[in-house]
């Protein structure tokens, strides 16, 4: 059987724990997790031209990672801040933009990609504060996800729910498995499981967990998560 790592990270648009804005530290830290695919949360500036908020030149300098091109805004890595990136070798057959309910814009992305002789769909998101509003999101993500379900398929991202076990996880647990990662945020002192990554029945988790390095501890407000998986 083949394995592949996934991972998810809020990079809180590269401003770490200390208020500075270095995507340099981020980077580090991606690098560190060395996943095949990586799920990013606000990944582009805020406001203007909503810019990437780690610069091409030096992605592709100092990482193995490009992002998938989903060709929405010429400067932004992402859609609404939701970016997927893959190793550079990797293939990305075909991607799409989701385009989510919302209170504030949200939105989700999709790549089916091909890395290390596995093939594997991804969803990328971050849903909102409002629990109305997540479930909402969550179930236009699970639509989305039903149209192509014959390929092993994994959800992630930071679906800041709070609770246990109900609210948008409950929803997503009717169709999906959770990869039992761990407590990530705050970086400085984990306390909650924002961060979360599903996988279907054509998946077996083999491993997953939070990444607690010094250098996640200072790069974002959250802490990167992994899941390793076997397919075949």
């Amino acid at each position: 059987m083949k394995t592949i790592r996934v991972a998810s990270y809020n990079i809180r648009k590269a401003i770490g724990t200390d208020r500075r804005r270095m995507p340099e530290r981020v980077l580090e830290v991606l690098n560190e997790v060395d996943a095949d695919i990586i799920a990013l949360q606000e990944a582009d500036r805020r406001f203007g031209v909503r810019s990437a908020a780690i610069p091409p030149l030096l992605m592709d300098n100092q990482s193995g990672y490009r992002p998938v091109p989903l060709n929405v805004q010429v400067d932004s890595m992402g859609w609404h801040g939701n970016a997927l990136l893959v190793r550079k070798e990797a293939e990305v057959a075909r991607h799409d933009v989701l385009h989510l309910p919302y209170l504030e814009p949200r939105g989700a992305t999709m790549a089916e990609v091909a890395v290390n002789g596995v093939t594997l769909r991804v969803f990328g998101m971050h849903l909102d504060l409002s629990g109305l509003w997540r479930r909402r999101q969550a179930a236009a993500v699970i639509h989305a996800a039903a149209q192509g379900a014959e390929m092993a398929t994994v959800l992630m991202g930071d679906l800041n729910e709070w609770s246990a076990g109900r609210g948008c996880l409950a929803d997503f647990a009717r169709h999906y498995s959770f990869a039992p990662c761990g407590r990530s945020f705050h970086a400085r002192r984990p306390v909650a499981r924002l961060d979360r990554i599903m996988h279907c029945g054509k998946l077996t988790l083999k491993d997953c967990g939070v990444h607690e390095s010094a250098a996640a501890r200072k790069a974002s407000d959250h802490l990167p998560i992994w899941a390793d998986f076997a397919v075949g």
